[in-house]
């Protein structure tokens, strides 16, 4: 990966591409998973659309995993040219106080992240990685820029809440599938989903704004957009609940609109609702 880091991003593009194709034709689980989710949250494709769409979304995956040697290893100005900030007034209209930056997992995530990282320094958690070779270049390569705060899952939410107070925006990723603790079941995609409150109790804790913050991939070794939506207003509402629905129906409009670059191969919905089988 560091010697990935010298060839052009049109080059290395297409490289991953290649390497998605033979991930999805080798890596029988995550194909798996990843068609599974497929067909219970977009059954209106035909099993052949699904089977094309999953084929893009490991290349696209693929693309991104071997690029991540320009993040981890290239230079400030080659990041800046890669990856591109839109809607920064969004950013700048409620910077200063408080703020959740929500990351949907997009496959771009990273990019995003580090592109933020030359701009301003943030608070994250991370979870470790069972190879602790592959965990220390993630956590190098993810604090190279600024003095950002990385904590892991298991340092819990008040260095957090600390680090959001000393003004670090707080790049949160929230919709993975962490078990029963912490989550309540709520529909994404129509499918009830194990979901995680964090984002509505930590606002309500901070007192924090909630700014969408969505990385895309662009074609063809274009490089990457990260984009700031609107505030959302009125957040936290009335109820926890409601709040974590009004996120999933966010995240899914997003991932409507590049369907490919979500990540479908995590197993998002292995938690289930009491008396249901699993799906995996």
């Amino acid at each position: 990966m560091w010697l990935l880091r010298l060839l052009p991003l049109p080059l290395l593009a297409r490289i991953g591409n290649g390497f998605g194709a033979l991930l999805y034709a080798f890596g029988r689980e995550r194909r798996r998973v990843c068609l599974i989710n497929l067909a219970h949250c977009l059954p209106q494709l035909a099993p052949a659309e699904r089977k094309a769409l999953a084929r893009r979304h490991f290349q696209a995956f693929a693309r991104t995993f071997l690029e991540r040697a320009i993040l981890w290893w290239g230079s400030p100005a080659r990041i800046r040219r890669l990856v591109r900030i839109e809607g920064m007034e969004h950013f700048e209209a409620v910077r200063g106080g408080p703020l959740i930056l929500l990351a949907p997992h997009f496959v771009g995530l990273d990019m995003g992240a580090a592109r933020l990282m030359l701009e301003f320094d943030v608070v994250s958690i991370y979870s470790k990685q069972k190879n602790e070779v592959f965990n220390a270049a993630l956590l190098a390569g993810r604090g190279r820029f600024g003095h950002s705060t990385l904590l892991s899952r298991q340092q819990g939410v008040r260095p957090v809440l600390r680090a959001m107070q000393a003004g670090q925006p707080f790049y949160y990723l929230p919709d993975m599938d962490y078990g029963e603790r912490e989550s309540i079941f709520v529909p994404f995609f129509g499918v009830n989903a194990a979901t995680i409150t964090g984002v509505s109790r930590l606002a309500r804790l901070a007192g924090a704004r909630v700014l969408p913050c969505v990385t895309r991939m662009l074609p063809g070794g274009e490089g990457y957009v990260v984009r700031f939506l609107p505030a959302l207003e009125n957040y936290p509402g009335a109820s926890i609940e409601g709040d974590t629905r009004r996120m999933n129906a966010l995240i899914e409009e997003q991932v409507r609109q590049m369907p490919e670059q979500y990540l479908w191969v995590h197993k998002r919905f292995k938690t289930r609702p009491p008396g249901e089988a699993p799906w995996y």
